[in-house]
């Protein structure tokens, strides 16, 4: 098995695969989806989609395709994981690569709207101020598609794993680099969400990436980071979210969720709770 480490998509990307050539083009699909889907390169479709001031935008069929899952993925966590939350999400100072962040001195002063937005075909609709950030789901996509496609047999992406392996075991961390818990992932998928990774200063308060679509800031929740395992890196990635903005009642609305196997939260305090499909460490 070959072990190949790169950068794409603001993370470090770990895949295992059994050639240098499928090693080499998972890479290059990381790359590839990255240039199309990033919200911070000019050049990228996104950008472009983003850009365009009317009410009805044609996309490509791949970029349909990922909002069509992202609208998918908003039925199912109740509205909670809203790709059209761009706007807040630069309003609040993430309008760059995390890198270049910096603090800002108030909270926006520009009126934010919660995001109406829908598919007709591959016809985006929505209104003028929109915008679409696809950070999460276009590296879950493409974790998906690594492994689904065989060009990889594990792939981990910045606190998302993919495994087509049955023995594959995935220690989860603490925000403060300590184990919370070892999962027995096999054939499936986990993916972790935090408030603690991406965070600066906007005035009194601290800000962070993960904006709730109910108050349109960043999100106040007792947990400080949600693990969740599903089939799929998509549904894993947005299952994190919903536990995370669920906050108390995160575990209790995953374990409500079908398409949710399991899932972990660290609490603000350092305690860590689990549904029963997952071994916290002792």
């Amino acid at each position: 098995m070959i072990r190949t480490t790169f950068t794409a998509m603001g993370t470090d990307i770990v895949v295992a695969s059994a050639h240098e050539s499928a090693a080499r083009a998972a890479q290059e699909l990381f790359e590839r989806m990255e240039s199309r889907c990033s919200r911070f390169r000019p050049d990228s479709e996104l950008t472009a989609v983003n850009a365009v001031p009317g009410h009805r935008v044609v996309l490509s069929p791949l970029m349909a395709e990922l909002i069509a899952v992202a609208a998918e993925l908003r039925d199912r966590t109740d509205g909670l994981v809203d790709a059209g939350l761009g706007t807040a999400v630069a309003a609040w100072g993430y309008d760059r690569t995390f890198e270049e962040v910096t603090d800002r001195l108030a909270p926006p002063t520009q009126a934010l709207s919660r995001p109406e937005w829908h598919l007709e075909g591959q016809t985006l609709v929505r209104p003028f101020g929109v915008a679409i950030d696809l950070g999460g789901i276009a590296k879950g996509w493409t974790c998906d598609r690594v492994v689904e496609d065989g060009l990889a047999v594990v792939v981990s992406a910045g606190g998302d794993v993919r495994s087509a392996d049955p023995a594959v075991e995935v220690e989860v961390l603490d925000p403060w680099g300590g184990l919370a818990a070892v999962v027995r992932l096999g054939e499936r998928a986990l993916a972790t969400s935090s408030i603690t990774r991406r965070r600066w200063q906007v005035g009194n308060t601290v800000a962070h990436h993960l904006i709730d679509p109910r108050t349109l800031a960043p999100a106040v929740t007792p947990a400080l980071c949600a693990s969740v395992v599903a089939q799929t890196s998509v549904e894993a990635e947005a299952g994190a979210k919903g536990v995370l903005l669920k906050g108390a009642d995160g575990l209790a609305w995953a374990r409500t969720q079908p398409w949710i196997d399991g899932a972990l939260v660290v609490w603000h305090d350092g305690s860590i709770y689990a549904t029963e499909d997952i071994e916290i460490a002792a």
